[in-house]
């Protein structure tokens, strides 16, 4: 939550200097995460070919196979859009999109990054659908058979989206007219 990240920033700033502090999403942690960098800028051949004239779509997922798990509670607070969707389908889609870094100095590759979100215009409802999950009467799991209003932690008649997918579009000369769907959900 905010204010136990800034309770944090607050003791890592009497420890450390910015410049000694290394921030990371612990979803962008993930090996293959780490090496989409490597792979895009590392390999000769995807240079000719990473872009509008070679790429019909790209589609990022996140999807997990169960539910909240009781934790609805805390789940209702944010929804799939703000837990997932905004911070680390966003950061992949950056990694996957931005132009190649002057160095791999944590500044260059955040200021690509930022060039690529300034590129994508704002959405509309019509680029988006939403829903929430439904339980499985038919599953030998007993939390599958739950859907999310089902979760006892959850408020009762709540309307938070538990699958969110989007169409964005980057208006740059590499990426026009090249769709990216992000998609995300819990129980999938």
């Amino acid at each position: 939550d905010s204010a136990s990240s800034a309770d944090l920033s607050d003791h890592l700033k009497k420890l450390f200097s910015e410049e000694q502090l290394y921030r990371i999403d612990h979803y962008l942690g993930k090996e293959m995460v780490q090496n989409l960098i490597s792979l895009r800028f590392g390999n000769m051949i995807f240079g000719p070919t990473w872009n509008r004239d070679s790429i019909a779509s790209v589609t990022i997922t996140f999807k997990e196979p169960f539910g909240t798990q009781g934790r609805g509670g805390y789940f209702d607070e944010f929804g799939i859009i703000r837990d997932v969707m905004q911070n680390h389908l966003l950061q992949i889609l950056c990694l996957a999109a931005m132009e190649k870094p002057v160095t791999t100095s944590p500044d260059d590759i955040r200021n690509e990054k930022v060039k690529v979100l300034k590129a994508i215009p704002s959405l509309s409802l019509s680029s988006c659908v939403l829903g929430q999950y439904c339980g499985d009467p038919d599953s030998d799991h007993p939390d599958a058979r739950l859907g999310y209003l089902e979760d006892p932690t959850v408020p009762e008649g709540s309307s938070c989206p538990t699958f969110a997918a989007a169409v964005l579009k980057i208006n740059n000369e590499r990426w026009d007219g090249v769709p990216f769907i992000l998609k995300c959900g819990k129980a999938l």
